[in-house]
């Protein structure tokens, strides 16, 4: 009782026992729930049975680990893709396109105002059998498109769309963060273009780039709804099976289990490609 006088005798820890208390109920009681009900036996509501691993072994044992190695590889390809699409952008929004990068900066920004399966019902519209670019290849050019819809492709092209921007953003700040006097230093001691970009400009935004990867793997990694809309579901991503597990099935515990197989599984990823990197210098504390 002492102890608990003592820690709250402080002025700045009581006014952050609310927000403390707020995080508790907020954010660590639900994962301690989900992690409770994945040891809870199938098809159980509550949390008073007996622990068992039923549902991680029916994972395995049924393939439901192939959407997840889905969900993984589509997040990965993403973060790679989206990693050589928008340096260049990110590159020419800080240093070459000088007054229009406002306007650019808006043309990016503007989607993340409207819903993502309007926008992805709107990519089916343009891609769909006599859309509007299939139609008009028809029409100009008497050119048959072949079926891109409902294929891995169109999940992939809709996850690089839509979370594009979140690689973007962070990356600009990064190459926006490298020392104008670092660069015009190394070309005064007679470095090629090529060589400030590949000695400093590339190692200096680094953080931007490890940012705008590690935020676009995370959600990229949970997306269902490019699956749903663009791939027909002939992709199963494993947000899926979670939320057929939660939902049709009624199987929580089987859906808990599957949830914590992802949170380990980024978060296993996430800490390993942190310890490469010193996190206080991505964020800018040294």
């Amino acid at each position: 009782m002492s102890g608990t006088n003592s820690f709250l005798a402080q002025p700045g820890r009581r006014a952050a026992l609310p927000i403390v208390v707020l995080l508790l109920l907020g954010f660590i009681a639900p994962l301690l729930a989900v992690v409770g009900f994945s040891f809870m036996p199938p098809r159980t509501f509550g949390l008073w049975h007996e622990p068992t691993l039923e549902n991680y072994e029916k994972i395995f044992t049924d393939n439901t680990y192939v959407s997840l190695l889905w969900s993984l590889g589509l997040a990965s390809a993403t973060v790679v893709l989206l990693a050589l699409i928008c340096y260049p952008v990110a590159y020419g929004l800080v240093r070459v396109f000088g007054r229009w990068s406002t306007a650019l900066t808006l043309l990016f920004t503007i989607p993340l105002i409207v819903s993502e399966n309007i926008r992805l019902y709107g990519w089916v519209l343009f891609f769909i059998k006599g859309g509007v670019l299939p139609g008009t290849l028809k029409a100009l050019f008497g050119v048959e498109m072949g079926d891109f819809l409902f294929t891995p492709a169109a999940v992939l092209f809709g996850m690089v769309y839509v979370y594009l921007p979140f690689m973007l953003f962070p990356m600009t700040l990064g190459i926006a963060m490298v020392p104008n006097q670092m660069r015009e230093a190394a070309r005064d001691l007679g470095a090629t273009r090529w060589q400030v970009f590949r000695e400093v400009e590339l190692p200096l935004s680094t953080p931007g780039l490890m940012i705008g990867s590690l935020l676009t793997f995370v959600l990229a990694v949970g997306a269902i709804a490019e699956a749903k809309v663009l791939g027909g579901q002939r992709i199963i991503p494993i947000t899926h099976d979670i939320e057929i597990a939660f939902t049709y099935a009624q199987n929580w515990p089987l859906g808990a289990a599957l949830a914590v197989l992802l949170m380990l599984v980024v978060s296993v990823l996430v800490l390993i490609v942190l310890r490469r990197f010193d996190l206080d210098q991505i964020l800018g504390k040294r």
